[in-house]
């Protein structure tokens, strides 16, 4: 079975951010869930297809695969789509809970079940040189750890919290509304189901304290503007013994002063003289390692490309590097001596060919009898 587009599934664009495809999952997830379509196949088949593009757009690194290389690039992720719907509500049992709460298929969670951290981003910029050879670096980043006081609890461990005597400890209020059960928050204790009445002094209650961490990041070679760097573990802290999220790094390639990439081909335009254009000539090229030698051909104009083969960027699949796409571009002479402008007129006149009466344009009647001249016998 061919699968769809992801993005075609959702009905977003490819550049749509984290708010536009989740509120686009929300509507197709309020459509054809499966307590609102029982016994109906084809609103099933709709939902785990909705879900599945769900699980891979918003997820970064599963995102950057599948924009690069289709559905292909997601074989080595481990995620092969949804068997069934219980895969589906425990992938998503916290979204589901911000979405509706449906029935006995969904995984109601109180805000003191633990819960994995939020993923975090850091933008870095590096060389042009750095993303064709790759390169380690060491970054420094401020960010929430687990507050080692009371161990991310926000209380101290003498004075545990106790049970909220609003909601009994069940941090919400549930009512029944046809197929929907609603469920609302208890303002008492904000949905934990516990008040306290000491916080824990280091993180004034919050579990969390704001530290700076130096990190090494290996950079491979062949990155590209928007490239991402997963570091497992190393985003926000988890929330009530949770595990943490990730962090994701996100590269910007400074610009090249002769080379502009095509994919893993670097582009360069290249001028050269008249005479070598039309004798052709042996002209040094650089490339991201050394120097190379390009034979000009004999009579090369103005717009043709050579290449250089292997000589670009390192793709980050393979390894396999681009070529060097060299554009040609004769220069016109300037600022020519009295001897330069003889020996052209001389030449002009060898060629049969006389476009301009030198000094002045040509008349209609000149440019006539210039072209039988030329043409007839």
């Amino acid at each position: 079975m061919i699968k769809r587009d992801y993005y075609e599934v959702l009905g977003v664009s490819r550049d749509a951010g984290e708010t536009e495809i989740k509120k686009a999952y929300r509507v197709l997830a309020l459509e054809y869930h499966p307590d609102r379509n029982p016994g109906n196949k084809d609103s099933e088949e709709k939902f785990k297809e909705a879900s599945e593009a769900y699980e891979v757009l918003r997820d970064a690194e599963k995102r950057s695969l599948y924009d690069r290389f289709g559905h292909d690039g997601l074989r080595n992720t481990g995620f092969q789509g949804f068997s069934n719907f219980d895969e589906i509500f425990s992938s998503f049992s916290g979204i589901f809970e911000d979405f509706f709460d449906m029935g006995p298929r969904s995984r109601r969670r109180r805000r003191n079940a633990p819960a994995r951290g939020d993923d975090l981003r850091y933008d870095l910029t590096i060389t042009f040189m750095d993303a064709a050879k790759g390169r380690a670096r060491e970054v420094e980043i401020r960010k929430e750890e687990m507050c080692e006081s009371c161990q991310g609890k926000g209380y101290p461990p003498e004075s545990p919290p106790e049970k909220c005597t609003r909601c009994g400890g069940a941090g919400q209020f549930l009512r029944s509304q046809g197929f929907f059960t609603v469920a609302t928050t208890c303002n008492q204790c904000q949905g934990t189901g516990q008040t306290r009445s000491v916080s824990c002094k280091g993180c004034n209650g919050s579990g969390r304290v704001l530290k700076a961490k130096t990190l090494n990041l290996k950079i491979p070679a062949g990155v590209d503007n928007g490239s991402q760097l997963r570091l497992v573990g190393e985003g926000g802290p988890g929330h009530n013994g949770g595990p943490p999220g990730d962090l994701y790094v996100v590269l910007h390639v400074e610009p090249h002063e002769f080379f502009e990439r095509d994919g893993n081909d670097l582009v360069c335009r290249v001028p050269i003289s008249f005479p070598q254009a039309a004798l052709g000539a042996d002209i040094e090229i650089p490339t991201l390692d050394e120097t190379e030698t390009l034979r000009i051909p004999r009579g090369t104009q103005t717009g043709e490309t050579l290449r250089l083969r292997q000589k670009g960027m390192p793709s980050l699949r393979t390894g396999r590097k681009g070529d060097i796409l060299v554009q040609i571009f004769v220069k016109t002479p300037v600022n020519l001596s009295r001897d330069q402008e003889e020996l052209l007129k001389k030449f002009a006149e060898i060629q049969g060919e006389s476009p301009l009466v030198f000094g002045r344009e040509q008349t209609p009647f000149e440019k006539v009898k210039d072209y039988f001249k030329r043409n007839i016998r």
